[in-house]
């Protein structure tokens, strides 16, 4: 036999392995496989698993207290790294120093690059205290410069003096758990909604679909601008947050719910469906345990694709000051110091949490595609 024929039949083995393998695999693993084609949605997943660890990090990676003033530095531009200074000499990382300006016909203090005084950059330094993860005590940050009164602002400063880079660090925790915990609610309230509707049927599918129609006939910023205006000003901060992931979801929810009742109705009388009722399994077993994990693909793809209209939500309400309000730190919170011309024209550096919130939304979007794509049972 040549070495042509055994070649042949060797790989022959091997794609009839990988074709049954396609036959027997879960559906999660199928969609897993049809996901890693999208290269686009893989890279937006890595973006996303970022953003996150940086908002679960953020006491570790804020060089600064994000409330902490500093009356001194009040609108401080991004400072630029540097690694050689300016006679061609490595230094390594570090910044320069800061000089003071003031315009003797508007009075308005600038700052420019003191190229005599070098700032270099240090690694797991010691800064303000804060607790990790609100438990353990601690001063240790990634990095930081030499000297006390020294100060690296990457992002710039605020017009207090703020870290920005550390408040829009802190801030991501905010608005990146909002869009969590806003799906989490209307996740509960659109699957019983539409399991209920699409499994029962009859007066309860009519009054939840009239519900669903209801909500999505009222124009959404308005509807969240009346629920949110609601709210007293003199609220606790945290509990604000909570009401404002409770309103994200009781507008959010109609989708799902939607999605979850078309399934239902399809899939209820099929032969899965009425094997399990003839073997006397109650409603709730039916419903947990073989309709709902039917379509766990088509959940989670829905999930991926309603994150970034909470985040838009939420973003929305506090840039408008109806949401969360200071002391609380949100990328929409951080977006007020933005909101007249003069403020961006003197510091355009302000509007960094807009690009944040950009770059969030795409890659939210990207993914959601990419498992819509991959949920897809025709998809190739």
């Amino acid at each position: 036999m040549s070495e042509q024929t055994l070649s042949d039949t060797a790989v022959e083995p091997a794609a009839e392995v990988k074709e049954n393998s396609s036959y027997t695999a879960k559906p999660l693993t199928l969609m897993w496989w049809r996901f890693k084609k999208h290269k686009l949605a893989l890279w937006s997943l890595g973006v996303i698993i970022l953003l996150y660890l940086v908002a679960a990090f953020a006491g570790f990676l804020a060089p600064y207290d994000p409330f902490k003033h500093n009356r001194l530095h009040p609108f401080v531009p991004p400072q630029s790294i540097h690694l050689f200074s300016e006679d061609g000499t490595f230094q390594g990382p570090f910044v320069y120093g800061l000089k003071r300006q003031r315009d003797p016909e508007t009075a308005r203090l600038s700052f420019e690059e003191d190229t005599s005084k070098i700032n270099r950059i240090r690694f797991f330094v010691e800064g303000d205290k804060y607790k990790f993860w609100g438990l353990v005590p601690t001063k240790l940050r990634l990095f930081g410069v030499e000297g006390r009164r020294n100060r690296i602002y990457i992002l710039g400063t605020d017009k207090l003096g703020r870290d920005l880079f550390s408040r829009l660090v802190y801030g991501a925790r905010v608005t990146l758990s909002v869009g969590l915990i806003g799906v989490f609610f209307s996740f509960v309230i659109g699957i019983t909604l539409g399991s209920l509707a699409g499994l029962i049927g009859g007066t309860i599918d009519t009054v939840i679909q009239r519900m669903a129609e209801l909500v999505r006939s009222i124009p959404t910023i308005p509807l969240w601008l009346g629920l949110a205006a609601a709210l007293p000003v003199n609220w606790d901060p945290i509990l604000v947050y909570l009401l404002i992931t409770v309103i994200l979801a009781l507008i959010g929810w109609t989708n799902l719910a939607r999605v979850v009742r078309g399934h239902f109705m399809t899939i209820r009388n099929q032969d899965f469906v009425l094997a399990a009722r003839l073997s006397g399994a109650t409603k709730t077993r039916i419903v947990t345990r073989h309709m709902l994990p039917s379509m766990t693909s088509y959940v989670i793809a829905a999930i991926s694709l309603a994150i970034p209209e909470m985040i838009l939500g939420e973003t929305a309400l506090s840039f408008l000051g109806l949401g969360l309000r200071p002391p609380v730190i949100s990328w929409g919170v951080l977006l007020q110091d933005a909101q007249n011309l003069r403020s961006i024209a003197l510091a355009p550096w302000l509007l960094i949490p807009g690009v944040a919130i950009v770059v969030t939304i795409l890659a939210f979007n990207f993914l959601g595609d990419g498992l819509r794509d991959a949920a897809d049972p025709y998809q190739k």
